[in-house]
């Protein structure tokens, strides 16, 4: 899906907000050159009627507009829930039996017919569990889906460059440079939770739940018998503390919050089964997630892990300007500024 980098920027088209990224090197990191963020209707990127397309475009351009980017070319993030990422063995082979290994076989790995689908390929490297094996990344998008949406950006003059799965995008974002063994990472958003599980810079495990921030404002809603709006202030501003709001929040949430660290455990021991050498180090919580107070205090009571909230802006140079506007939506930036981050290969 790559048709050669250099000046691009990032976009991130969510549930509930439009984010759009540039950054440039600098150094051994990155400075933030600019930035934009619109927030959108859900039912809006939910919905596949014309109206809802034409509205979806005004509120990219709004996000493009107000961050002051100039480029045309663009990278784009297509979300978990319309694809497939996995992690295959294959044998130890050169790069061109590889490359036939894998035309012939992706059939057998991808659950939809492949000329209904764009498919692409990274080796990993050596298998972390078999000898002889090296270890391949396998993403598949349904191709209906994925046209639509280039037609939808390109229809506003941008040119896209490359389409990256989010979960792929967010590893890229919350790794931290020379990190070792394995770390499972989160990323919270309206409606579902990115869960990957990363050894070194590479996920070996990549999995999306149906949990987001909406389950547990419906939750609360249910339990206080309060409106919306208010049930999603209570969970940002109280969290899971037992001595704020008399613990009612935490109480009204045990069902769903029981049922989102069970899903994490699951992961984990999926692939501390398939891994059985490889020890899981923390987890690390983005987008909503971390903006829970205490989830990741209750998330590593559950999980026997250590739990952090990431920082998807880490190593990179903002302005303090920058830095205060960003504030109370700066944990939901890790798709965006995975995206932004990529280098010239898939």
């Amino acid at each position: 899906m790559l048709k050669g980098m250099g000046d691009f920027f990032a976009l991130d088209i969510g549930t509930n907000a439009i984010r759009v990224v540039q950054l440039r090197k600098s150094g051994s990191g990155w400075s933030l050159d600019h930035y934009g963020y619109a927030p959108i209707d859900s039912r809006l990127t939910s919905s596949d009627s014309e109206e809802s397309r034409r509205k979806v475009a005004e509120v990219i351009m709004t996000a493009v507009g107000q961050s002051g980017i100039r480029s045309k070319n663009v990278v784009i993030g297509l979300p978990s829930s319309k694809t497939f990422t996995t992690v295959v063995d294959v044998p130890n082979t050169n790069e061109s039996e590889l490359k036939a290994t894998m035309k012939y076989q992706i059939d057998q790995y991808i659950p939809m017919a492949v000329d209904e689908a764009k498919v692409d390929w990274a080796l990993l490297g050596p298998s972390l569990r078999a000898q002889n094996q090296q270890e391949v990344l396998l993403s598949s998008v349904a191709r209906e889906y994925s046209e639509a949406r280039l037609e939808l950006v390109e229809s506003l003059g941008l040119n896209v460059i490359a389409a990256e799965p989010d979960p792929i995008a967010m590893v890229r974002a919350l790794t931290t440079p020379g990190q070792s063994g394995a770390v499972v990472q989160l990323d919270m958003g309206e409606h579902s939770t990115d869960i990957a599980i990363t050894y070194g810079d590479t996920p070996r495990l990549v999995r999306t739940i149906p949990t987001g921030l909406a389950s547990f404002v419906k939750a609360t809603v249910a339990n206080l018998n309060v409106q919306e709006d208010q049930a999603r202030q209570f969970i940002l501003k109280f969290g899971l503390a037992p001595d704020r709001l008399e613990g009612q929040v935490l109480r009204a949430l045990e069902v769903s919050l029981d049922s989102f660290a069970a899903e994490i455990s699951k992961s984990i021991k999926f692939f501390e089964t398939r891994y059985p050498s490889v020890a899981i180090q923390a987890v690390l919580i983005a987008g909503f997630a971390s903006a829970v107070p205490q989830l990741d205090a209750y998330l590593a009571s559950k999980t026997g892990k250590p739990a952090h909230v990431a920082n998807p802006w880490q190593g990179i140079q903002l302005s303090q300007e920058d830095q205060r506007q960003l504030g109370p939506v700066a944990t939901e930036f890790a798709t965006a500024i995975g995206l932004a981050k990529r280098g010239g290969t898939v």
